[in-house]
């Protein structure tokens, strides 16, 4: 189909990242792209369009034959895989920003995609304005891609800046990006590391042609970062980040998680604060690349959408090559970590589960350890969440191939520590 294909919207959502594109789309006629139809679920909110725009009615956009792209940038994840897969049945083609439904139902999508051939596009729904999923789907080959660091959540990034720069308490940070909306009056998804898991289970797609759940994964988030954690991170001359990471192993699986992580400050995820995004793609010949925007807010958002709806005029789909034309990679737990854990109390703390310890501080109230631990201990166990328990990765954490149980009695007799 040509490029002077013309592009009829039904637009689901008119929040933040709604709102948005419309403003965006008025400004870009060039690109022959019109919102028909609105579907908004509270029709008494007041709205910078016109009335008649709107409809509270699902199915006048999906059974609407001139419609012939349904964008969805709503919150409800079952509502949302319910629009998607409708349209798309229908011959419609789609673009979400949608995580969360995208990382609960890839079986289903990728699925539909195959039986429709027709477009599902869902940039937005990683990085916001980065255009990290093209460019892992288009540009590195599975084979070359050694791994991927990166910063997806903006919310946490912004906590984690304000207690490591102005030295504020985890609830006065919180506080602070609620009141500037970088966070929600719920903080829940966010804080806990679910949304940066979310986008990181579509990253691992497009990356490596793994197919996941966000069960899957390795994760937490930042609700047990204490003002102690920071303090100790300066001293170390390290800064904290909550970063996502797939690298592939010697033995060609993938160990991927999602964990707060101490970074030196000339590591590229070190530039990256407050609300924005930033990613580390490494591969055999390119070495490193460094990509890094806004992620959040309403035209960043809006701007991957908009790429997205743009190369829907030339009938740009998501091949999937890595899962459907290579031998797609295989998640692993089979790995060690190094990890800083922070706590109250060394009853909590299941000291026999780490291979050694290498550094353990329990001269204040808030004691720490730095240790090394399978990561199959971790994905197993909830401790390591749990009584204010907090979990920090080294700056290189991933140890793989040692023969760590032969050192493990002898290294915890250095550290002073008696297990028995």
């Amino acid at each position: 189909m040509a490029s002077d294909k013309q592009l009829v919207i039904g637009l689901f959502g008119f929040g933040v990242v709604g709102e948005g594109l419309y403003k965006v789309l008025q400004q870009t006629p060039s690109l022959n792209a019109r919102i028909k139809k609105v579907c908004i679920k509270n029709p008494h909110k007041k709205r910078n369009a016109p009335e008649e725009l709107f409809t509270t009615d699902r199915d006048v956009l999906l059974n609407d034959p001139e419609i012939n792209v349904i964008v969805e940038v709503i919150n409800e994840s079952e509502p949302a895989f319910y629009i998607v897969s409708t349209a798309l049945k229908s011959g419609k083609e789609v673009v979400s920003a949608s995580k969360k439904m995208i990382a609960e139902h890839l079986p289903e999508l990728l699925k539909l995609q195959t039986e429709t051939g027709i477009s599902f596009l869902y940039e937005a729904s990683a990085c916001a304005s980065i255009p990290v999923i093209r460019n892992l789907e288009e540009y590195y080959d599975n084979d070359l891609l050694h791994g991927i660091r990166g910063i997806v959540n903006g919310s946490t990034n912004y906590i984690l800046t304000k207690m490591f720069e102005e030295k504020l308490d985890f609830k006065q940070a919180l506080l602070q990006a609620q009141q500037l909306g970088f966070a929600e009056a719920d903080p829940t998804l966010d804080v806990d590391g679910w949304d940066a898991v979310n986008k990181w289970v579509i990253l691992l797609l497009h990356a490596y042609g793994i197919v996941s759940h966000p069960n899957d994964v390795l994760f937490t988030g930042i609700q047990n970062i204490q003002g102690s954690d920071a303090s100790v991170g300066r001293e170390k001359n390290v800064e904290i980040r909550l970063v996502g990471q797939a690298k592939k192993l010697q033995n060609g699986k993938v160990a991927a998680f999602v964990l707060p992580q101490f970074v030196k400050h000339d590591d590229h995820l070190s530039f990256v604060k407050n609300e924005y995004n930033g990613a580390v793609v490494e591969s055999s010949f390119s070495d490193k690349q460094f990509f890094y925007g806004k992620g959040a807010g309403s035209f960043p958002t809006a701007s991957a959408v908009l790429s997205d709806i743009s190369a829907l005029r030339y009938d740009y789909k998501y091949e999937y090559k890595k899962l459907y034309y290579h031998q797609p990679n295989e998640l692993t737990n089979d790995y060690y970590l190094k990890v800083y854990l922070s706590f109250d109390d060394w009853n909590y703390i299941p000291k026999d589960k780490f291979e050694w310890i290498e550094e353990w501080h329990a001269e204040s109230d808030r004691k720490y350890l730095v240790g090394v631990i399978h990561a199959s201990e971790l994905k197993q166990n909830n401790w390591w969440r749990e009584n204010g328990t907090s979990l920090i990765l080294s700056p290189e954490p991933v140890i793989e191939d040692v023969e760590v149980r032969k050192l493990k009695k002898k290294s915890l007799e250095l550290a002073g520590l008696n297990f028995n």
